[in-house]
C-alpha cells in the first residue's frame, strides 16, 4: 500500500514524460538521420514495461534456436551495471558483471553466443561485424533504442500491461499505442484472450505464445530464497508452484551488487530460519561474483518456450531474408 501511496504521488509528473516521449518520437520518424543501419539484419527483443517480462530468456531461447539452424547470431546489449566504459566490447562468460553487465553476463553464459555491449547499441554491432562476415544481430532489450534500424521488432506484451501507467507513476516506458510497431507481440501462453484485444487494436502484428518455465534444483529440506530483481514476486510464486519449501525471503532492489555485508547476513539469517540451501536467480547469480557462503547456493534459470517454434523461426527467417 504504501508503494502505491508513493507512486501515485507522481501522478504530476506524468504529463512532462508523456511530453518527453512525443519530443523523442519526432526523432525516430522514418529516414530521421538520427538512425543508423548496421549491415547485418537486426531483430529486436524488448518490452513495454520497467522488467520482468522475460526479455532475456527469450533472447537466449532466440540465439540458441537461430544456431540450430545454422545461422551466426550474437547479442548486442547496453550492459546496464557495467563500470563506465565508453568502448564497445565482448563479453567473457567467465568476466563479471561490473565489466559487462549481469544481463549480457548471463546471456553469454547460457546462449552459447558471442555477445557486444556498448552503451551505444551500433558501436556494438559494428565491433561484432568485424569479427564475421555475415550473421544476425539480437538487439537486448531494443524497443525503446530507436537509434539503431532493426528489420524485425519482437515486443512482449502481457494484461498486465493492459493496466498499467506511464512512468514515474507506472511501470510503462511508453504508451499501449507503441505497440503498433512491432513486428511480432509475444504474450504469455495462459493468457489467449489478449489476441483478441490486440487485433481490437489494429495492431497487425504476428502472434507468438511463450510459456515460462523456472528450472528449479531438487533440494532436500527447506531453503531460502533471495533476489535483486524487477518483479521479485514472480520468482518466489515460481518456487511455491514447484513445491519449494521457503524458510526465508530476502528481496534486493534490480541490478543490485551484493557485498560481503549481503552475504552473511542472508547465510547467517538462512540458517536460524533451517534452511538448507539458497536459491537464487541467473541474473543474481552472475552479480554474486566470487562471494561465497557457508549454505550451498543454486541457481534457477527462468527458460522461455515458444509455442510452435518451428512456424515462429520459419516465419522469422523469411522476414529476415526479404528484409536483408
Amino acid at each position: 500500500m504504501k508503494r502505491r501511496a508513493a507512486r501515485s504521488l507522481l501522478w504530476p509528473f506524468v504529463p512532462f514524460y508523456r511530453l518527453g516521449l512525443a519530443l523523442r518520437e519526432r526523432r525516430f520518424r522514418p529516414g530521421a538521420p538520427s538512425i543508423r543501419r548496421l549491415q547485418w539484419p537486426v531483430i529486436s527483443i524488448g518490452n513495454l514495461s520497467t522488467g520482468g517480462s522475460g526479455k532475456t530468456p527469450l533472447t537466449i531461447a532466440l540465439a540458441r534456436a537461430l544456431a540450430a539452424r545454422g545461422v551466426h547470431v550474437d547479442v548486442l546489449s547496453r550492459g546496464y551495471g557495467r563500470q563506465p566504459s565508453k568502448l564497445p566490447l565482448l563479453v567473457r562468460p567467465h568476466g563479471t558483471s561490473e565489466d559487462f553487465g549481469d544481463e549480457p553476463l548471463e546471456i553469454a553464459r547460457a546462449a552459447q553466443a558471442p555477445v557486444f555491449v556498448a552503451k551505444e547499441r551500433y558501436q556494438a554491432g559494428v565491433l561484432a561485424e568485424r569479427a564475421d562476415a555475415h550473421g544476425i544481430h539480437l538487439l537486448d532489450d531494443g524497443f525503446q533504442h530507436r537509434q539503431l534500424a532493426r528489420d524485425i521488432d519482437i515486443l512482449l506484451l502481457s494484461r498486465a500491461d493492459f493496466s498499467d501507467h506511464l512512468l514515474p507513476a507506472g511501470n510503462l516506458r511508453e504508451t499501449l499505442d507503441a505497440a503498433a510497431r512491432a513486428s511480432v507481440i509475444a504474450i504469455p501462453a495462459d493468457e489467449p484472450e489478449l489476441e483478441e484485444e490486440i487485433r481490437s487494436r489494429g495492431w497487425q502484428a504476428e502472434i507468438w505464445r511463450l510459456r515460462r518455465r523456472m528450472d528449479v534444483p531438487r533440494v532436500d529440506g527447506p531453503v531460502a530464497a533471495f533476489c535483486g530483481i524487477a518483479r521479485p514476486l514472480q520468482f518466489f510464486e515460481g518456487l511455491a508452484r514447484a513445491g519449494v519449501r521457503v524458510a526465508a525471503r530476502f528481496t534486493f532492489p534490480d541490478h543490485h551488487r551484493y557485498t560481503p555485508a549481503d552475504l552473511a547476513r542472508i547465510d547467517a539469517e538462512s540458517r536460524n530460519a533451517g534452511a538448507t540451501a539458497l536459491l537464487t536467480t541467473a541474473k543474481d547469480q552472475v552479480r554474486l561474483g566470487s562471494l561465497r557462503v557457508s549454505l550451498p547456493i543454486h541457481a534457477v534459470p527462468l527458460r522461455i518456450e515458444i509455442q510452435d517454434e518451428k512456424a515462429a523461426m520459419d516465419w522469422l527467417m523469411s522476414r529476415v531474408s526479404l528484409h536483408a
